[in-house]
């Protein structure tokens, strides 16, 4: 759930053109500027009682379409990057590697608007929430019934997406707040590429982009 879901956070940079327009104007502005971002988060997650039951923190960067890498400096030290085909998931303690289609995985997940596609409207429901805490809410809901979530809130901050929230099925939430934003850095595809390192169980299929050892 935290790995697919996290993708969400890529909907994080809005337009000045479109800042009269509400969030949801703010969020399709996203879709067609956006092409690289780096930031640092916080995450926190929720139970169904609203109980934390975990913090972390850590930096992502983005570069559209198809690539995306999440750095977890603590509690647990842990990679998430996407070369543009697979998914790679490292777990540092555990030395352990896990390999996914890429394509596998976006359609029931926000991070379909990685794909290079702009039509948010296609997969999900969006809302335009107003105004709380000092933010411009905007909700989406996914249109297919077997998603791992319910919903998606973003919380812009003048143009920018400051906070991020998902509710799961089983009514956990998972709180993403963002700081040190960078719009459009310059970036390369290397900085997307994952090597699982020697010594490390890698599950799944690797293709012919990676070695291990």
């Amino acid at each position: 759930m935290k790995r697919l879901c996290l993708s969400a956070a890529f909907f994080l940079i809005s337009f000045p053109l479109y800042a009269a327009g509400g969030s949801v104007a703010k969020l399709h502005a996203f879709l067609q500027d956006v092409k690289t971002l780096k930031a640092g988060f916080t995450q926190q997650v929720l139970d169904a009682n609203g109980k934390q039951v975990k913090q972390s923190n850590g930096t992502l960067s983005l570069k559209r379409p198809d690539r995306f890498r999440w750095d977890y400096a603590k509690p647990n030290e842990e990679t998430i990057v996407a070369d543009g085909k697979k998914l790679w998931i490292y777990d540092v303690q555990l030395q352990q590697v896990t390999v996914k289609s890429m394509s596998a995985n976006l359609a029931t997940s926000p991070a379909v608007l990685l794909a290079g596609s702009n039509d948010v409207d296609k997969s999900f429901t969006v809302a335009d929430l107003g105004e709380k805490d000092g933010l411009s809410w905007v909700q989406l809901t996914p249109k297919v019934k077997d998603s791992d979530f319910d919903s998606v809130k973003l919380g812009f901050k003048g143009d920018d997406v400051a906070v991020m929230e998902l509710k799961d099925n089983l009514g956990g939430l998972t709180r993403i707040e963002l700081d040190h934003l960078q719009r459009n850095p310059a970036m390369s595809d290397d900085s997307f590429k994952f090597t699982p390192p020697p010594g490390a169980d890698v599950i799944g299929d690797t293709g012919d982009s990676a070695k291990h050892g």
